[in-house]
């Protein structure tokens, strides 16, 4: 991992078309914004596992019972 110490309006440049600007801090809270493509996809981390176990439950559960019933 690398660390940055950045101020209130500093940014970072991710792969030559990512941005992440400090746009507040408040206490122990940082507010972040970002600049990107639309074709990359952006998740807070929580939502991106919520979304990975969803789609393994889904493959394990649909996918398997759909694989049965092809196969007869």
């Amino acid at each position: 991992m690398l660390a940055l110490s950045r101020k209130k309006n500093e940014a970072i440049i991710i792969s030559n078309n990512v941005e992440v600007t400090i746009l507040e801090v408040k206490g122990d809270q940082v507010k972040v914004g970002i600049t990107a493509p639309k074709e990359v996809p952006i998740y807070r981390k929580e939502v991106y596992l919520q979304i990975q176990e969803a789609n393994k439950e889904s493959v394990n559960t649909d996918g398997m019972e759909a694989l049965r019933e092809l196969l007869g």
